[in-house]
């Protein structure tokens, strides 16, 4: 009975002078207690989470392993395809629900590396990571739509759209009950533009989303990020041995913001301290459950670690008409504004426009404004490596709109999982209506010097994972407006435009590229399509060279 009263004492709804707060249902008594031996954890996150990580941050690292939790982490250019810098609400369907699931996942649950400020002292328990967390950044805080919209497929950063992914996830986490998967939700913004729908989101998803889908199994918790950072009152913690939701007052934006909208020290350590008692309980929860090794079957079986080999095999020929790679005429794979987040004044805008076209009627228009000693990369990923080996290069036509500006063309390969940038620097020539053609054979690229083995020739057209347009910046603002249209491959053997049209826009000058990966994203089509943010905190990332580079040792703070 007295069990019973605790429990039932831990459901009740508080009224109190100041506000209210919200019980988070759960099925036993919470148990706050640690586990009592080391548990492999990963968090899955960008910039927020890294800070939040931090040891001379929000300190959550070395928290987790103050509580017997061992944690590693994803960042920017992790993973299977550069996935890790993919982390916006819908690219959790490409996580958790694509045909690579089941690839991403077991990288996932094996990987045992630091890529954030943090140190770690605990010991390795060894396996597998148990207990996976992840978050999307602060700008998927900017919902269209309204509060109350029902779920709705679809890839835009809408409420309905959030709900659909959140809620389609959920079919891959019941087929893992041997995991345990925290949802950390969006921090706020300082713009109040979309904060009711924030949240009214993050709401749902602590309270209804699981409960609407009749999700019962204990291997899926919420953590309210979003609310703990909206007030000094208002928590996502454990108290007085009940849970509590606790929304204080009506305010729906950051409270603690830093230069920008990326949490600041202080709600950083408050968010550490509220979590790893809410941890442990989810944790308890869950091991309560007995859990096993998956029941169900993956859509995808995960595929057996590969061997190292000295040469990976080519990739399949991509089948394109006469060699295009894109044309921005149709759906295509997307392109991704991404910016430096050190460096303010630094945006960039990427995406299809109508009306002005090499051939068709679209073409891409890139927008770039980037602060001195900076950079900023609008870029795209294949579903799967592509085969260009039987062509000599991509050429692609170029309109600026002022000379004196300068465009890196980087190609991306993925050799058994090692990751690679290769570059050349386009200086700007033309300017006006006219439009040029670049060509760019496969000997004008040179690997970043950044990278293992920079300065290297480029010889992996058989294994390309992307393509991207950079924008670095040296003493001076690097501004202006291209457009880009009609990328494709070529042949030395075949003339791929008239020779009056194919005069390069300037000399191939081999050199390396300040810019990192994409985190891939819907972007707009046409006028009336709102998807991913083209700059922005979700979007914002450190280059992948300096990933590449700090790998296993303590990271500097960017």
């Amino acid at each position: 009975m007295k069990r019973l009263m605790v429990f039932c004492l831990g459901l009740v709804i508080l009224i109190t002078t100041t506000g209210a707060v919200m019980p988070e249902p759960v099925p036993q008594e919470p148990n706050p207690a640690p586990p009592t031996s080391p548990v492999r954890l990963i968090f899955i996150h960008h910039s927020t989470g890294e800070n939040w990580l931090n040891d001379n941050n929000g300190g959550l690292a070395r928290a987790l392993q103050q509580y017997n939790y061992y944690p590693s982490d994803t960042n920017y250019g992790w993973g299977p395809g550069g996935i890790g810098d993919r982390t916006d609400i819908p690219n959790w369907l490409e996580w958790f629900r694509s045909d690579q699931s089941s690839t991403i996942m077991q990288a996932v649950y094996s990987e045992n590396e630091v890529h954030s400020p943090f140190e770690r002292t605990l010991a390795d328990p060894g396996g597998e990571n148990q207990i996976v967390m992840f978050k999307s950044c602060f700008p998927n805080s900017a919902l269209d739509g309204n509060p109350n919209d029902p779920p709705t497929p679809g890839s835009d950063l809408n409420v309905g759209n959030a709900k659909y992914v959140y809620i389609e996830i959920l079919q891959y986490f019941k087929t893992r009950p041997d995991k345990l998967f925290v949802v950390i939700t969006a921090p706020p913004l300082s713009d109040s533009t979309h904060a009711a729908n924030a949240r009214a989101f993050n709401n749902w998803l602590v309270n209804d989303w699981l409960k609407e889908n009749n999700y019962t199994q204990p291997n899926v918790a919420v953590f309210d990020f979003y609310n703990i950072l909206t007030g000094p009152d208002n928590h996502h913690g454990y108290v007085n041995n009940r849970i509590e939701h606790r929304i204080v007052n009506d305010r729906n934006t950051s409270y603690y913001p830093s230069e920008d909208d990326h949490p600041n020290q202080a709600g950083n350590q408050k968010a550490t301290a509220d979590f790893i008692p809410m941890l442990n309980i989810f944790y308890n929860r869950w091991q309560a459950s007995g859990p096993t090794q998956a029941e169900v079957a993956p859509a995808e079986p995960a595929p057996a670690v590969e061997q190292h080999q000295e040469e990976a095999e080519p990739a399949p020929a991509l089948a394109l008409a006469e060699g295009m790679l894109f044309d921005f005429e149709s759906d295509q794979p997307v392109w991704d504004a991404n910016v430096d987040e050190a460096v303010q004044g630094t945006a960039l805008d990427c995406q299809p426009v109508p009306g002005i076209a090499a051939g068709g009627t679209r073409s891409m228009q890139i927008t770039f404004n980037v602060a001195p000693e900076s950079w900023a990369t609008c870029s795209s990923f294949f579903s799967s490596p592509a085969n260009l080996s039987p062509a000599d290069g991509i050429q692609f036509m170029l309109q600026v709109d002022q000379p004196g500006n300068v465009l890196h063309f980087d190609v991306f390969t993925d050799i058994n999982g090692e990751q690679a940038t290769y570059a050349r620097d386009i200086p700007f020539t033309s300017t006006g209506a006219d439009w040029v053609t670049v060509q760019t054979r496969w000997s004008d690229l040179i690997r970043v010097e950044w990278e293992a083995d920079g300065g290297s020739p480029f010889n992996h057209p058989d294994q390309i994972t992307g393509l991207a347009f950079g924008f670095p910046a040296g003493d001076t603002v690097n501004r202006g407006v291209i457009h880009i249209d009609d990328i494709r491959t070529f042949s030395d053997s075949q003339s791929a435009v008239p020779p009056s049209e194919a005069q390069p826009a300037a000399a191939a000058q081999n050199g390396s590229s300040d810019q990192g990966q994409s985190e891939d994203s819907p972007t707009q089509s046409g006028d009336q399509k709102r998807g991913f943010l083209p700059f922005c905190g979700s979007a914002l990332l450190i280059p992948f060279g300096t990933l590449v580079f700090l790998k296993g040792r303590k990271p500097a703070m960017f």
